[in-house]
């Protein structure tokens, strides 16, 4: 099966405003019909609440298209929220781009 992956590169810091980009960033390549999205989150220095809220919607967003959203590259910081909040138990991560493609690619 040839499944396209869709890579969004974040920076900066995932809050209010960028998190609402983000919502219609998906949202529009979701009614396009991707079916893999990878949030790379390399460049995120800080996600504030509104911002973990955004990428809680993009998942869901995600799965209500019968898509599949994943994240790598967070960092410390990052990590330490996602654990605090859970939301390491909902998101797939990965350490990099290349983990998720042997990874994920290598068995669709």
């Amino acid at each position: 099966m040839n499944t396209s992956v869709t890579v969004l590169e974040l920076s900066g810091i995932l809050d209010g405003i960028r998190g609402n980009e983000l919502r219609r960033e998906i949202s529009g390549l979701l009614a396009n019909g991707a079916e893999i999205l990878l949030l790379d989150m390399k460049e995120v220095k800080f996600i504030d609440s509104s911002g973990l809220g955004a990428l809680v919607s993009g998942m869901q967003m995600a799965r209500n298209a019968n898509a599949k959203l994943f994240v790598c590259s967070i960092n410390d910081q990052v990590r330490m929220l996602f654990e605090l909040t859970k939301m390491d138990r909902i998101f797939q991560s990965f350490a990099d781009q290349d983990e998720f493609n042997r990874q994920v690619l290598a068995i669709q």
